[in-house]
C-alpha cells in the first residue's frame, strides 16, 4: 500500500494574466501516520519550460544571452540584466525538444547541430507548478552575436559568444546569479571533456 497520498480539497483561480495564480486547499499523510490539517497555497503557474545551453565544442565557447528581468528588481541595481541561457515555454502540442530547437533560433540565431537531454527538475516547487527541461545543444558559433527576440513578445535580448573558461569565471564570480544556467554551466564543467569527444 502506498502511505503517500494526497487530497486536493478545493481549488479555484485567484488571478489569471501574462501568468496565473491558483489557490490549493489539501491535505497529505503524514510520515508519522495520520493525515495532517488542510493547509492553504498559492501556486505560481506558469507551464513547464525548457532551456538549453548553447555549446560550441569547436571552440570551447557558450552563447550567452542578457536581457531584462522584472524578477530581480530587488536587486535595484544593473543584475536586473541578468546572464543567462536560452529558455522558453512549451505550448500547447508542443514536444520539450521542439521548444529547445525553436527557441535557439529566437533568441540567439543560432541552429542546433545536435542535443542531449541534461536533466528535469522543478524550479522552485514550494510555490511553483514549474518543471524545467535542460538540454545541451551542439552548434557552430562562427556568427552568433548580435541582437534578437521576438518584438511580439517584447523581447529584448543581447547575445555573445564567451570561450567557457570565461563563462566559468563569470560563475564563480558571482556575474550569473539565474538557477537555471549555474546547474547547466556546472553541468558543463563536469561532462565538458566526454562531451567534446563524442562531439568531435
Amino acid at each position: 500500500m502506498n502511505h503517500k497520498q494526497f487530497e486536493i480539497i478545493d481549488e479555484k483561480t485567484a488571478y489569471r494574466g501574462f501568468f496565473s495564480l491558483k489557490v490549493l486547499t489539501l491535505k497529505h499523510t503524514l510520515y508519522k501516520g495520520g493525515w495532517s490539517a488542510p493547509i492553504t497555497r498559492e501556486i505560481f503557474q506558469r507551464g513547464n519550460c525548457v532551456a538549453v545551453l548553447l555549446y560550441d565544442p569547436q571552440q570551447d565557447a557558450l552563447v550567452i544571452i542578457e536581457q531584462f528581468r522584472p524578477g530581480a528588481l530587488q536587486l535595484n541595481d544593473d543584475r536586473v540584466w541578468l546572464l543567462e541561457i536560452v529558455a522558453g515555454s512549451i505550448g500547447p502540442g508542443e514536444t520539450a525538444e521542439a521548444v529547445a530547437y525553436r527557441e535557439a533560433a529566437e533568441e540567439s540565431g543560432c541552429e542546433i547541430l545536435d542535443m542531449i537531454k541534461i536533466n528535469e527538475f522543478f524550479t522552485s516547487p514550494g510555490g511553483t507548478s514549474e518543471l524545467l527541461h535542460l538540454y545541451c545543444g551542439r552548434i557552430n558559433s562562427t556568427h552568433a552575436g548580435g541582437l534578437h527576440g521576438l518584438e511580439e513578445e517584447d523581447e529584448d535580448i543581447a547575445v555573445q559568444v564567451l570561450p567557457f573558461a570565461e563563462v566559468y569565471q563569470l560563475l564563480e564570480a558571482g556575474k550569473i546569479i539565474s538557477a537555471i544556467p549555474i546547474i547547466a554551466i556546472q553541468w558543463l564543467a563536469l561532462h565538458r571533456d566526454a562531451l567534446r569527444q563524442r562531439w568531435s
